[in-house]
Protein backbone atom coordinates (compact mmCIF):
# COMPACT_ATOMS: atom_id res chain seq x y z
CA UNK A 1 0.00 0.00 0.00
CA UNK A 2 2.64 2.30 0.83
CA UNK A 3 4.60 1.80 -2.33
CA UNK A 4 1.19 2.49 -4.03
CA UNK A 5 1.23 6.27 -2.56
CA UNK A 6 4.57 6.73 -3.30
CA UNK A 7 4.30 5.43 -7.15
CA UNK A 8 1.29 8.07 -7.32
CA UNK A 9 3.43 11.06 -5.51
CA UNK A 10 2.68 13.30 -8.44
CA UNK A 11 -0.77 13.10 -9.52
CA UNK A 12 -1.68 12.76 -5.63
CA UNK A 13 0.20 16.13 -5.50
CA UNK A 14 -1.96 17.58 -8.43
CA UNK A 15 -5.00 16.63 -6.50
CA UNK A 16 -4.03 18.06 -3.10
CA UNK A 17 -2.81 21.21 -5.16
CA UNK A 18 -6.51 21.46 -6.82
CA UNK A 19 -8.25 20.91 -3.86
CA UNK A 20 -6.00 23.94 -2.21
CA UNK A 21 -6.75 26.32 -5.21
CA UNK A 22 -10.64 25.48 -4.83
CA UNK A 23 -10.99 26.18 -1.18
CA UNK A 24 -8.79 29.68 -1.74
CA UNK A 25 -10.93 30.25 -4.51
CA UNK A 26 -14.16 29.95 -2.32
CA UNK A 27 -13.07 31.75 0.22
CA UNK A 28 -9.94 34.40 -0.90
CA UNK A 29 -10.14 35.48 -4.37
CA UNK A 30 -6.68 36.63 -5.46
CA UNK A 31 -5.13 35.44 -9.11
CA UNK A 32 -1.37 35.58 -7.48
CA UNK A 33 -2.14 33.13 -4.53
CA UNK A 34 -3.84 30.95 -6.90
CA UNK A 35 -0.93 31.27 -9.91
CA UNK A 36 1.77 30.50 -6.81
CA UNK A 37 -0.09 27.33 -5.70
CA UNK A 38 -0.37 26.39 -8.90
CA UNK A 39 3.32 26.73 -9.69
CA UNK A 40 4.52 25.52 -6.66
CA UNK A 41 2.60 22.34 -6.60
CA UNK A 42 3.61 21.33 -10.18
CA UNK A 43 7.49 21.84 -8.78
CA UNK A 44 6.90 19.51 -6.17
CA UNK A 45 5.11 17.00 -8.87
CA UNK A 46 7.96 16.98 -10.80
CA UNK A 47 10.51 16.72 -8.15
CA UNK A 48 7.97 13.82 -6.87
CA UNK A 49 9.10 11.85 -10.00
CA UNK A 50 12.67 11.49 -8.09
CA UNK A 51 11.34 9.18 -5.63
CA UNK A 52 8.87 7.71 -7.83
CA UNK A 53 11.87 6.30 -10.25
CA UNK A 54 13.46 4.14 -7.44
CA UNK A 55 10.62 2.00 -7.12
CA UNK A 56 9.47 1.52 -10.67
CA UNK A 57 7.79 -0.84 -12.13
CA UNK A 58 5.06 -0.45 -9.79
CA UNK A 59 1.73 -1.89 -10.73
CA UNK A 60 -1.47 0.45 -9.11
CA UNK A 61 -4.39 -1.77 -8.98
CA UNK A 62 -5.30 -3.23 -12.56
CA UNK A 63 -6.20 0.57 -13.44
CA UNK A 64 -2.73 2.54 -13.28
CA UNK A 65 1.17 1.42 -13.47
CA UNK A 66 4.08 3.31 -12.79
CA UNK A 67 7.23 3.16 -14.50
CA UNK A 68 10.17 4.41 -16.66
CA UNK A 69 7.63 5.00 -19.51
CA UNK A 70 4.68 6.47 -17.79
CA UNK A 71 7.74 9.08 -15.44
CA UNK A 72 9.10 10.20 -18.32
CA UNK A 73 5.81 11.55 -20.10
CA UNK A 74 4.92 12.63 -16.88
CA UNK A 75 7.98 14.86 -16.25
CA UNK A 76 7.48 16.16 -19.57
CA UNK A 77 3.47 16.86 -19.07
CA UNK A 78 4.42 18.53 -15.53
CA UNK A 79 7.28 20.86 -17.59
CA UNK A 80 4.72 21.98 -20.04
CA UNK A 81 2.21 22.65 -17.84
CA UNK A 82 5.04 24.54 -15.36
CA UNK A 83 5.50 26.23 -18.89
CA UNK A 84 2.05 27.39 -19.65
CA UNK A 85 0.96 28.68 -16.05
CA UNK A 86 4.35 30.89 -15.91
CA UNK A 87 3.22 32.53 -19.35
CA UNK A 88 -0.17 32.64 -18.33
CA UNK A 89 0.38 34.83 -15.46
CA UNK A 90 1.47 38.17 -17.62
CA UNK A 91 -1.11 37.15 -20.49
CA UNK A 92 -3.75 36.91 -18.28
CA UNK A 93 -2.56 39.98 -16.10
CA UNK A 94 -4.50 43.14 -18.37
CA UNK A 95 -7.85 40.69 -19.30
CA UNK A 96 -10.91 40.98 -17.66
CA UNK A 97 -13.01 38.71 -15.83
CA UNK A 98 -12.02 36.06 -12.75
CA UNK A 99 -8.79 34.63 -13.48
CA UNK A 100 -8.63 32.30 -10.54
CA UNK A 101 -10.35 29.45 -12.02
CA UNK A 102 -7.66 29.35 -14.77
CA UNK A 103 -5.12 28.09 -12.87
CA UNK A 104 -7.37 25.62 -11.24
CA UNK A 105 -8.59 23.92 -14.57
CA UNK A 106 -4.61 24.13 -15.83
CA UNK A 107 -3.78 21.81 -13.06
CA UNK A 108 -6.91 19.36 -13.47
CA UNK A 109 -5.64 19.12 -17.16
CA UNK A 110 -2.59 18.19 -16.07
CA UNK A 111 -3.58 15.39 -13.48
CA UNK A 112 -5.95 14.06 -16.20
CA UNK A 113 -2.89 13.71 -18.83
CA UNK A 114 -1.05 11.81 -15.72
CA UNK A 115 -3.73 9.77 -15.57
CA UNK A 116 -3.54 8.74 -18.97
CA UNK A 117 0.11 8.04 -19.38
CA UNK A 118 0.00 5.60 -16.42
CA UNK A 119 -3.54 3.64 -17.85
CA UNK A 120 -3.27 0.10 -18.13
CA UNK A 121 -7.50 -0.49 -18.60
CA UNK A 122 -9.46 0.98 -20.85
CA UNK A 123 -11.59 2.43 -18.01
CA UNK A 124 -8.71 5.10 -16.60
CA UNK A 125 -8.11 5.27 -19.67
CA UNK A 126 -11.24 6.95 -20.69
CA UNK A 127 -11.41 9.03 -17.10
CA UNK A 128 -7.85 10.21 -18.11
CA UNK A 129 -8.98 11.11 -21.16
CA UNK A 130 -12.10 12.79 -19.93
CA UNK A 131 -10.64 14.34 -16.91
CA UNK A 132 -8.42 16.57 -19.11
CA UNK A 133 -11.14 17.23 -21.84
CA UNK A 134 -13.34 18.53 -19.86
CA UNK A 135 -10.92 20.82 -17.99
CA UNK A 136 -9.84 21.81 -21.38
CA UNK A 137 -13.28 22.76 -22.56
CA UNK A 138 -13.77 25.50 -20.47
CA UNK A 139 -10.04 26.71 -20.81
CA UNK A 140 -10.29 27.41 -24.36
CA UNK A 141 -13.15 29.27 -23.30
CA UNK A 142 -10.68 32.20 -21.36
CA UNK A 143 -11.35 35.40 -21.37
CA UNK A 144 -14.91 35.74 -21.12
CA UNK A 145 -15.69 38.24 -23.31
CA UNK A 146 -13.53 36.75 -26.57
CA UNK A 147 -15.97 35.67 -29.38
CA UNK A 148 -13.70 33.46 -30.87
CA UNK A 149 -12.65 31.94 -27.94
CA UNK A 150 -16.64 31.06 -27.04
CA UNK A 151 -17.05 29.80 -30.45
CA UNK A 152 -13.95 27.39 -30.28
CA UNK A 153 -14.98 26.13 -27.07
CA UNK A 154 -18.63 25.24 -28.17
CA UNK A 155 -17.10 23.41 -31.21
CA UNK A 156 -14.73 21.91 -29.27
CA UNK A 157 -17.13 20.48 -26.49
CA UNK A 158 -19.90 19.20 -29.24
CA UNK A 159 -17.48 17.74 -31.61
CA UNK A 160 -15.17 16.52 -28.63
CA UNK A 161 -18.13 15.01 -26.43
CA UNK A 162 -19.69 13.16 -29.98
CA UNK A 163 -15.99 11.67 -30.36
CA UNK A 164 -15.93 10.17 -26.90
CA UNK A 165 -19.42 8.95 -27.06
CA UNK A 166 -18.03 6.93 -29.85
CA UNK A 167 -14.65 5.94 -28.43
CA UNK A 168 -16.73 4.72 -25.20
CA UNK A 169 -19.24 2.31 -27.92
CA UNK A 170 -15.81 0.91 -29.26
CA UNK A 171 -14.65 0.12 -25.21
CA UNK A 172 -18.80 -1.31 -25.40
CA UNK A 173 -18.11 -3.59 -28.26
CA UNK A 174 -14.82 -4.66 -26.97
CA UNK A 175 -15.42 -5.73 -23.79
CA UNK A 176 -18.93 -7.71 -25.35
CA UNK A 177 -16.34 -9.74 -27.49
CA UNK A 178 -13.24 -10.49 -25.27
CA UNK A 179 -14.53 -10.09 -21.70
CA UNK A 180 -11.58 -7.93 -20.62
CA UNK A 181 -11.19 -3.95 -20.26
CA UNK A 182 -7.57 -4.06 -19.55
CA UNK A 183 -4.82 -3.59 -22.00
CA UNK A 184 -2.71 -6.72 -21.47
CA UNK A 185 -6.03 -8.69 -20.85
CA UNK A 186 -7.09 -7.99 -24.32
CA UNK A 187 -3.68 -9.16 -25.61
CA UNK A 188 -4.00 -12.37 -23.97
CA UNK A 189 -7.62 -12.81 -25.27
CA UNK A 190 -6.93 -12.18 -29.01
CA UNK A 191 -4.14 -14.34 -28.95
CA UNK A 192 -6.04 -16.82 -27.78
CA UNK A 193 -8.70 -16.50 -30.42
CA UNK A 194 -5.93 -16.01 -33.06
CA UNK A 195 -5.81 -19.81 -32.75
CA UNK A 196 -9.45 -20.83 -33.27
CA UNK A 197 -11.88 -19.72 -36.19
CA UNK A 198 -14.01 -16.59 -34.48
CA UNK A 199 -17.45 -16.73 -34.87
CA UNK A 200 -18.91 -13.91 -36.84
CA UNK A 201 -20.78 -11.99 -34.88
CA UNK A 202 -17.11 -11.48 -32.38
CA UNK A 203 -15.46 -11.15 -35.26
CA UNK A 204 -17.49 -7.84 -36.54
CA UNK A 205 -17.51 -6.73 -33.03
CA UNK A 206 -13.42 -7.12 -32.40
CA UNK A 207 -13.34 -4.89 -35.71
CA UNK A 208 -16.50 -2.42 -35.27
CA UNK A 209 -15.41 -1.80 -31.59
CA UNK A 210 -11.55 -1.00 -32.52
CA UNK A 211 -12.21 1.06 -35.63
CA UNK A 212 -14.67 3.15 -33.05
CA UNK A 213 -12.14 3.84 -30.91
CA UNK A 214 -9.22 4.60 -33.30
CA UNK A 215 -11.93 6.76 -34.97
CA UNK A 216 -12.43 8.33 -31.28
CA UNK A 217 -8.55 9.20 -30.81
CA UNK A 218 -8.13 10.23 -34.46
CA UNK A 219 -10.14 13.02 -33.20
CA UNK A 220 -8.64 13.70 -30.51
CA UNK A 221 -5.27 13.82 -32.08
CA UNK A 222 -7.11 15.57 -35.05
CA UNK A 223 -5.70 13.14 -37.77
CA UNK A 224 -7.16 13.21 -40.56
CA UNK A 225 -10.06 12.67 -41.71
CA UNK A 226 -11.18 14.35 -38.18
CA UNK A 227 -9.23 17.27 -38.70
CA UNK A 228 -11.71 19.77 -39.75
CA UNK A 229 -12.03 21.04 -35.85
CA UNK A 230 -8.32 21.84 -34.88
CA UNK A 231 -7.60 25.48 -37.01
CA UNK A 232 -10.96 27.51 -35.90
CA UNK A 233 -10.27 25.88 -31.83
CA UNK A 234 -6.07 26.53 -32.19
CA UNK A 235 -7.15 30.30 -33.50
CA UNK A 236 -10.19 31.21 -31.05
CA UNK A 237 -8.55 29.98 -27.92
CA UNK A 238 -6.23 32.12 -25.80
CA UNK A 239 -2.24 31.42 -27.04
CA UNK A 240 -1.26 29.73 -23.59
CA UNK A 241 -4.38 27.29 -23.93
CA UNK A 242 -3.64 26.60 -27.23
CA UNK A 243 -0.26 25.40 -26.50
CA UNK A 244 -1.26 23.60 -24.39
CA UNK A 245 -3.90 21.77 -26.20
CA UNK A 246 -1.24 21.14 -28.87
CA UNK A 247 1.36 19.24 -26.84
CA UNK A 248 0.28 17.91 -23.40
CA UNK A 249 -3.30 16.97 -25.12
CA UNK A 250 -1.55 15.41 -27.90
CA UNK A 251 0.97 13.91 -26.21
CA UNK A 252 -0.26 12.29 -23.13
CA UNK A 253 -3.23 10.78 -25.55
CA UNK A 254 -0.62 9.62 -27.84
CA UNK A 255 1.58 7.73 -25.33
CA UNK A 256 -1.56 5.65 -23.81
CA UNK A 257 -2.25 4.76 -27.24
CA UNK A 258 0.77 3.55 -27.93
CA UNK A 259 0.62 1.75 -24.78
CA UNK A 260 -2.50 0.06 -25.59
CA UNK A 261 -1.03 -0.67 -29.02
CA UNK A 262 1.59 -2.34 -27.73
CA UNK A 263 0.01 -4.08 -24.72
CA UNK A 264 -3.27 -5.85 -26.66
CA UNK A 265 -1.03 -6.73 -29.57
CA UNK A 266 -2.68 -4.79 -32.15
CA UNK A 267 0.13 -4.96 -34.34
CA UNK A 268 -0.84 -8.34 -35.44
CA UNK A 269 -3.83 -7.25 -37.26
CA UNK A 270 -2.93 -6.13 -41.24
CA UNK A 271 -5.98 -4.31 -41.54
CA UNK A 272 -5.57 -1.94 -38.80
CA UNK A 273 -2.22 -1.78 -39.99
CA UNK A 274 -3.07 -0.82 -43.67
CA UNK A 275 -6.10 1.72 -41.48
CA UNK A 276 -2.86 3.24 -39.94
CA UNK A 277 -1.04 3.70 -42.47
CA UNK A 278 -3.63 6.03 -44.73
CA UNK A 279 -4.51 7.98 -41.73
CA UNK A 280 -0.42 8.67 -41.65
CA UNK A 281 0.06 9.40 -45.05
CA UNK A 282 -3.49 11.26 -45.41
CA UNK A 283 -2.97 13.56 -42.36
CA UNK A 284 1.51 14.46 -43.54
CA UNK A 285 0.07 15.11 -46.92
CA UNK A 286 -3.47 17.24 -46.24
CA UNK A 287 -1.73 19.25 -43.14
CA UNK A 288 1.22 20.22 -44.80
CA UNK A 289 -1.00 21.38 -48.02
CA UNK A 290 -3.45 23.02 -45.82
CA UNK A 291 -0.67 25.25 -43.86
CA UNK A 292 0.46 26.06 -47.18
CA UNK A 293 -2.26 29.32 -47.69
CA UNK A 294 -2.64 29.81 -43.97
CA UNK A 295 -1.73 33.23 -43.22
CA UNK A 296 -2.83 33.07 -39.48
CA UNK A 297 -0.03 31.94 -37.29
CA UNK A 298 -2.04 29.58 -34.72
CA UNK A 299 -3.82 28.59 -38.35
CA UNK A 300 -0.26 27.29 -39.11
CA UNK A 301 0.68 25.42 -36.17
CA UNK A 302 -3.19 23.62 -36.03
CA UNK A 303 -2.21 22.38 -39.56
CA UNK A 304 1.40 21.38 -38.86
CA UNK A 305 0.35 19.58 -35.76
CA UNK A 306 -1.65 17.07 -38.08
CA UNK A 307 0.70 16.95 -40.13
CA UNK A 308 3.27 16.26 -37.17
CA UNK A 309 0.80 13.34 -35.71
CA UNK A 310 1.01 11.85 -39.27
CA UNK A 311 4.75 11.56 -38.72
CA UNK A 312 4.75 10.32 -35.54
CA UNK A 313 2.43 7.51 -36.56
CA UNK A 314 4.89 6.05 -38.48
CA UNK A 315 6.69 4.63 -35.00
CA UNK A 316 3.24 2.32 -34.86
CA UNK A 317 3.71 1.04 -37.94
CA UNK A 318 7.20 0.07 -37.64
CA UNK A 319 6.31 -1.44 -34.43
CA UNK A 320 3.91 -3.37 -36.20
CA UNK A 321 6.26 -4.32 -38.80
CA UNK A 322 9.42 -5.18 -37.02
CA UNK A 323 7.71 -5.87 -33.69
CA UNK A 324 10.81 -4.10 -31.71
CA UNK A 325 9.49 -2.28 -29.11
CA UNK A 326 12.68 -0.18 -28.16
CA UNK A 327 13.10 0.93 -31.37
CA UNK A 328 9.69 2.16 -31.77
CA UNK A 329 9.08 3.80 -28.46
CA UNK A 330 12.60 5.64 -27.99
CA UNK A 331 11.44 6.90 -31.99
CA UNK A 332 8.35 7.67 -30.59
CA UNK A 333 9.66 9.27 -26.78
CA UNK A 334 12.30 11.48 -28.87
CA UNK A 335 9.97 12.80 -31.73
CA UNK A 336 7.08 13.82 -28.95
CA UNK A 337 9.83 15.25 -26.69
CA UNK A 338 11.11 17.34 -30.09
CA UNK A 339 7.65 18.75 -30.97
CA UNK A 340 6.63 19.32 -27.19
CA UNK A 341 9.54 21.84 -27.09
CA UNK A 342 9.08 23.24 -30.32
CA UNK A 343 5.52 23.86 -30.02
CA UNK A 344 5.32 25.43 -26.68
CA UNK A 345 8.30 27.89 -28.22
CA UNK A 346 6.16 28.67 -30.97
CA UNK A 347 3.20 29.23 -28.74
CA UNK A 348 4.77 31.23 -25.93
CA UNK A 349 6.03 33.64 -28.41
CA UNK A 350 2.38 34.44 -29.21
CA UNK A 351 1.53 34.20 -25.13
CA UNK A 352 4.57 36.91 -24.56
CA UNK A 353 3.98 38.90 -27.03
CA UNK A 354 -0.76 39.38 -26.60
CA UNK A 355 0.12 40.03 -23.04
CA UNK A 356 1.15 43.40 -24.07
CA UNK A 357 -1.71 44.25 -26.28
CA UNK A 358 -4.49 45.02 -23.95
CA UNK A 359 -6.40 41.55 -24.95
CA UNK A 360 -6.31 41.56 -28.14
CA UNK A 361 -4.99 38.54 -29.73
CA UNK A 362 -1.66 38.72 -31.82
CA UNK A 363 -1.70 36.08 -33.79
CA UNK A 364 -1.07 37.04 -37.43
CA UNK A 365 1.98 36.84 -39.42
CA UNK A 366 1.63 40.75 -40.55
CA UNK A 367 1.79 41.14 -37.09
CA UNK A 368 5.46 39.87 -36.65
CA UNK A 369 6.48 41.62 -39.21
CA UNK A 370 10.44 43.26 -38.31
CA UNK A 371 10.44 41.53 -35.38
CA UNK A 372 14.05 40.82 -35.40
CA UNK A 373 14.55 44.80 -35.46
CA UNK A 374 12.24 45.03 -31.99
CA UNK A 375 12.51 42.26 -30.00
CA UNK A 376 15.33 40.00 -31.52
CA UNK A 377 15.66 37.61 -28.51
CA UNK A 378 12.02 36.43 -29.23
CA UNK A 379 12.59 36.40 -32.66
CA UNK A 380 15.21 33.98 -32.66
CA UNK A 381 13.49 32.05 -30.46
CA UNK A 382 10.12 31.40 -32.92
CA UNK A 383 13.16 31.14 -35.96
CA UNK A 384 14.80 28.51 -34.05
CA UNK A 385 10.94 26.56 -33.44
CA UNK A 386 10.35 27.33 -37.11
CA UNK A 387 13.69 24.99 -38.28
CA UNK A 388 13.14 22.70 -35.80
CA UNK A 389 9.63 21.98 -36.90
CA UNK A 390 10.80 21.66 -40.36
CA UNK A 391 13.43 19.42 -39.27
CA UNK A 392 16.93 21.36 -40.29
CA UNK A 393 19.99 20.43 -38.75
CA UNK A 394 21.75 21.44 -35.11
CA UNK A 395 17.97 21.77 -34.20
CA UNK A 396 16.20 19.06 -31.65
CA UNK A 397 13.65 18.59 -34.56
CA UNK A 398 16.19 17.35 -37.09
CA UNK A 399 17.02 14.62 -34.65
CA UNK A 400 13.50 13.95 -34.36
CA UNK A 401 12.77 13.09 -38.11
CA UNK A 402 16.68 10.77 -38.30
CA UNK A 403 14.96 8.51 -35.58
CA UNK A 404 11.38 8.25 -37.54
CA UNK A 405 13.48 7.84 -40.76
CA UNK A 406 15.67 5.58 -39.61
CA UNK A 407 12.73 3.34 -37.99
CA UNK A 408 11.61 3.58 -41.64
CA UNK A 409 13.95 2.18 -43.33
CA UNK A 410 14.71 -0.75 -41.45
CA UNK A 411 10.98 -1.42 -41.69
CA UNK A 412 11.25 -0.70 -45.07
CA UNK A 413 7.85 1.54 -45.31
CA UNK A 414 9.14 3.28 -48.37
CA UNK A 415 5.27 4.75 -48.84
CA UNK A 416 5.28 6.23 -45.38
CA UNK A 417 9.12 7.58 -45.89
CA UNK A 418 7.86 9.01 -49.44
CA UNK A 419 5.49 11.07 -48.03
CA UNK A 420 7.21 12.06 -44.96
CA UNK A 421 9.97 13.59 -47.25
CA UNK A 422 7.44 15.51 -49.76
CA UNK A 423 5.36 16.45 -46.55
CA UNK A 424 8.45 18.21 -44.66
CA UNK A 425 9.48 19.81 -48.36
CA UNK A 426 6.19 21.40 -48.38
CA UNK A 427 6.77 22.12 -44.57
CA UNK A 428 10.06 24.18 -45.01
CA UNK A 429 9.00 26.89 -47.23
CA UNK A 430 5.62 27.91 -44.91
CA UNK A 431 7.93 27.49 -42.04
CA UNK A 432 10.99 29.85 -43.54
CA UNK A 433 7.98 32.20 -44.67
CA UNK A 434 7.49 33.04 -40.92
CA UNK A 435 11.08 33.82 -40.54
CA UNK A 436 11.08 35.67 -43.71
CA UNK A 437 8.28 37.82 -42.32
CA UNK A 438 10.30 38.30 -38.71
CA UNK A 439 13.30 39.38 -40.95
CA UNK A 440 11.79 42.41 -43.17
CA UNK A 441 13.56 45.36 -42.53
CA UNK A 442 12.58 47.86 -40.36
CA UNK A 443 11.74 50.81 -42.40
CA UNK A 444 9.23 48.22 -44.39
CA UNK A 445 7.21 47.30 -41.33
CA UNK A 446 4.65 50.18 -39.68
CA UNK A 447 4.93 51.12 -36.06
CA UNK A 448 3.60 47.99 -33.89
CA UNK A 449 2.33 48.41 -30.34
CA UNK A 450 4.57 45.85 -29.34
CA UNK A 451 7.38 47.56 -29.88
CA UNK A 452 6.84 49.41 -26.25
CA UNK A 453 5.95 45.69 -25.24
CA UNK A 454 6.78 44.57 -21.17
CA UNK A 455 8.90 41.59 -21.63
CA UNK A 456 9.12 40.08 -17.49
CA UNK A 457 12.18 38.43 -16.38
CA UNK A 458 9.71 35.13 -16.26
CA UNK A 459 9.09 35.45 -19.61
CA UNK A 460 12.93 36.01 -20.26
CA UNK A 461 13.76 32.86 -18.49
CA UNK A 462 11.20 30.55 -20.12
CA UNK A 463 12.49 31.74 -23.87
CA UNK A 464 16.12 31.25 -23.18
CA UNK A 465 15.51 27.83 -21.28
CA UNK A 466 13.22 26.65 -24.54
CA UNK A 467 15.81 28.17 -26.93
CA UNK A 468 18.64 25.97 -25.05
CA UNK A 469 16.70 23.04 -25.02
CA UNK A 470 16.19 23.11 -29.00
CA UNK A 471 19.28 23.54 -29.31
CA UNK A 472 21.21 21.18 -26.59
CA UNK A 473 18.91 18.30 -27.80
CA UNK A 474 19.94 18.92 -31.62
CA UNK A 475 23.67 19.35 -30.90
CA UNK A 476 23.79 16.88 -27.81
CA UNK A 477 21.22 14.30 -28.00
CA UNK A 478 22.97 11.21 -26.37
CA UNK A 479 21.38 12.00 -23.30
CA UNK A 480 18.10 11.79 -24.26
CA UNK A 481 18.66 9.00 -26.72
CA UNK A 482 20.56 6.93 -24.03
CA UNK A 483 17.30 7.21 -20.92
CA UNK A 484 14.71 6.90 -24.04
CA UNK A 485 16.54 3.28 -24.64
CA UNK A 486 15.44 2.18 -21.21
CA UNK A 487 11.71 2.67 -21.52
CA UNK A 488 10.50 -0.05 -22.74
Amino acid sequence: MELGIQALAAPLVLSIAALLVMMQIAFWRHTLVSWVISCGALVLAMLAIIPMAEIVPQSITVLLVSDQYSLFFSLLILFTTLITALLAKGYLHDRAGENEEFYLLLILSALGALILVSATHLVSFFLGLELLGVALYALIAYPERGHLSLEAAIKYLVLSGAASAILLFGFAMIYAALGTLSFAGIGQQLAQLSTQPLQADTQLLIMMGTAMVFTGVGFKLSLVPFHMWTPDVYQGAPSPVTGFLATVSKGAIFAALMRLFIDAQLYQYQGLMVGLSVLAVASMLVGNLLALKQSNLKRLLAYSSIAHLGYLFITLIVYGVLQQPALAVEAAGFYLTAYIITSLAAFSLLSIISSNTNGVEVDDISQIRGLFWRQPLLALMLTIAMLSLAGIPLTVGFIGKFYLFTAGIQGALWLLLAALVIGSGIGIYYYLRVVFAMSMNEGDVKSNSSEQMRFSWIAKIVVCLLIFMMLYLGVLPQSLMQHLGGLV
